[in-house]
């Protein structure tokens, strides 16, 4: 199920102006694995800003961005025709019927940012998904993404008086608020309001994200067939702690 900030076009185009480019140190750290890789799947890709920074960055082997919301890859579809764009998801393949599904043993590289992997909210949802990228990984391949640490609570900062502004279209003052709503287990709900000057309140939704802790990533990794080859907590390469904010994962085929 696509978020529907994420489905709607709106909410699309406000995308990259709360992630833009260099925002945050993640940016520069996947960019440059991508361009250590020939070929790259990018699963929720989003807009595809990643991909899109490669190529400008002079990357000339395969880039495909999988996300199952459209009015996402229309804003990437819009900036770069170089770059491979599927709407779709990995257990379904693409949406259309027609595209082809990614080839097993296809890719260098298989990376999720953004948070994307706490989308996967059960240890089966989350099985079959990484089964499905251990499948698609070249043999030497591997999977980096990243999930917040649980340890580190950062879903108490999700409440009402933390509002992000930044500038928008055409200059406009944009707003984003995240309010908790509940915490069960390691699942996590909330809601989140986005408004941009001139218009007021633009996109809303509810979402709940899963905050597995490093031993139940591990654990399902190996259940997939991947081996975990390195925990970091930080963007630097610094070793995983109680207190890091992030669970930063390398794995490759098992």
């Amino acid at each position: 199920m696509v978020d529907r900030h994420f489905s709607l076009p709106s909410m699309a185009e406000l995308y990259d102006h709360f992630h833009f480019w260099g925002c945050s140190p993640d940016d520069d750290f996947y960019l440059e694995a991508v361009m250590e890789a020939r070929s790259v799947l990018d699963v929720g890709c989003g807009t595809g800003l990643l991909l899109r920074k490669a190529r400008e960055h002079g990357h000339t082997g395969r880039l495909v961005g999988l996300d199952p919301a459209d009015a996402m890859l229309a804003v990437g579809r819009r900036d770069r025709d170089d770059v491979e764009w599927s709407l779709g998801d990995l257990i379904e393949g693409p949406y259309d019927g027609e595209a082809p599904r990614p080839e097993e043993g296809g890719f260098d590289l298989v990376v999720m940012t953004g948070h994307a992997f706490q989308v996967f909210l059960t240890d089966e949802e989350t099985r079959r998904n990484l089964s499905r990228v251990r499948r698609l990984l070249a043999p030497e391949g591997r999977l980096i993404f990243e999930t917040r640490n649980p340890a580190a609570r950062g879903w108490e900062a999700w409440n009402p008086e933390r509002v992000r502004t930044v500038r928008g279209p055409e200059g406009r003052s944009a707003t984003s608020v995240h309010r908790l709503e509940r915490v069960e287990g390691d699942l996590v709900t909330f809601t989140s309001t986005y408004t941009l000057e001139g218009w007021g309140e633009i996109g809303s939704s509810r979402s709940t994200l899963r905050f597995p802790d490093a031993g139940t990533v591990r654990s399902l990794l190996g259940e997939a067939g991947l081996r975990t080859t390195a925990l970091y907590g930080y963007w630097d390469r610094s070793p995983l702690t109680d207190t890091s904010e992030e669970i930063i994962v390398f794995a490759r085929p098992a």
